[in-house]
């Protein structure tokens, strides 16, 4: 981090501390509750990108864009080298809300998706794992058989009270500027870490257990789908105004295996969340889903987040009354304004005016420019109704 963003962040924290303390008093809790009402009986009162993603008419497509904030960005480069631990800048409250902060002071998106991985939530649910800064996540014990599934424990969200502390934050330094999301993984793409132990290209233990051992995967993915209901409403008491589901590697599937064994832990997930949480829209969005469109847009979120290799246009027919996200090609990025503004208005109008959240079709790639990544966002901003 650059020493200016350090000695703010230092001169932050003692303030950010005491935030804390008051937003967990009885009354401020009311209060909070009061005005997430108000808004959501009030469309008006609602952050742009909240009411583009539940399918509303809206007066400009709001813009953010996955993996935002990351080693693209110089100010994040010169932090990580001072924080080389992964767990520790995504595991420690200020440091997480620096480093959500760092492309909002940058770039001004209309949504800020909290610094954070799909792991993080491990822990609260009785598993454990580390990053290796080569290898990406390892986990020491898989859960493969029935009697591997012991190693499951009921949320303890005490293990990831940071999220909501960096949450609070966030709402509160945002304001009215921007959305604040929170995310998950979906269950099969989180069962894929917890079978396999590692990243995998072939998913080979996962798949084969839906043949040799489907009740012990159905028992897990039951139970991580329940857990992220729970770690879902903690994210949205905490201040998460939109969520996205992340089904990274359902696209691994073939579209009649995503259907069993991914689609209906997502519903269950979805239908919990709804339950508790009404009004708060959820996003999915599944790399490599061009097969599965149609089936997605069966579940009930409110907007399908649509990768690069998809046509707008076809994507937004074949979801239906869905809202849509995306979808501009992230490797545009590195062509010039010109490619990117043609991009970015040819992804707005086939969208059109209603029900649209523009983003990349995938994260922004390491190596991006940070000029590109404004123009992207400049130009945005200029596209209205």
């Amino acid at each position: 981090m650059a020493a200016s963003s350090l000695a703010r962040a230092s001169a932050n924290a003692r303030e950010r501390r005491s935030l804390r303390m008051r937003r967990s008093s009885p009354s401020s809790t009311a209060q909070r509750s009061s005005r997430r009402v108000i808004a959501r009986a009030d469309g008006s009162q609602d952050a742009l990108m909240v009411r583009a993603a539940r399918g509303e008419k809206v007066e400009r497509a709001p813009a953010w864009m996955m993996r935002q904030a990351g080693r693209y960005m110089k100010e994040y480069r010169d932090l990580a080298a001072k924080h080389p631990s992964f767990r520790e800048r995504s595991e420690t409250t200020d440091l997480i809300v620096e480093i959500t902060m760092q492309p909002f002071r940058a770039f001004k998106p209309d949504g800020v998706i909290l610094f954070s991985d799909i792991l993080t939530p491990f822990p609260a649910f009785g598993i454990d794992f580390e990053i290796d800064d080569y290898k990406g996540p390892m986990l020491e014990k898989t859960i493969t058989t029935e009697e591997d599934l012991k190693m499951l424990r009921e949320v303890d969200l005490s293990k990831v009270e940071f999220v909501a502390d960096a949450l609070k934050i966030l709402r509160q330094e945002v304001g009215d500027e921007a959305a604040v999301l929170g995310f998950v993984g979906a269950p099969w793409t989180l069962c894929t870490y917890i079978v396999e132990g590692k990243s995998t290209s072939t998913y080979k233990t996962i798949k084969s257990m839906c043949f040799t051992a489907p009740d012990v995967l159905r028992t897990l993915l039951s139970h991580v789908a329940d857990a992220l209901a729970v770690y879902i409403g903690f994210q949205i008491d905490a201040g998460a105004q939109v969520i996205q589901i992340f089904d990274s590697w359902g696209g691994q599937l073939p579209p009649h295996m995503w259907e069993e064994w991914s689609k209906p832990y997502i519903e269950r997930v979805v239908n919990k969340v709804k339950q508790t949480h009404p009004g708060v829209p959820i996003t999915l969005y599944a790399n490599g889903s061009g097969g599965l469109l149609e089936r997605m847009a069966t579940l009930p979120v409110d907007t399908i987040g649509l990768d690069w290799t998809i046509d707008m246009e076809d994507g937004r027919r074949r979801v239906g009354d869905k809202a849509v996200q995306g979808n501009v090609d992230p490797v545009v990025l590195f062509a010039g304004d010109d490619a990117i503004e043609k991009a970015v208005r040819d992804v707005c109008r086939k969208a059109g005016p209603t029900g649209h959240v523009l983003n990349l079709g995938h994260g922004v790639l390491v190596g991006t420019p940070e000029e590109a990544v404004k123009h992207f966002f400049d130009v945005s901003k200029t596209i209205t109704y």
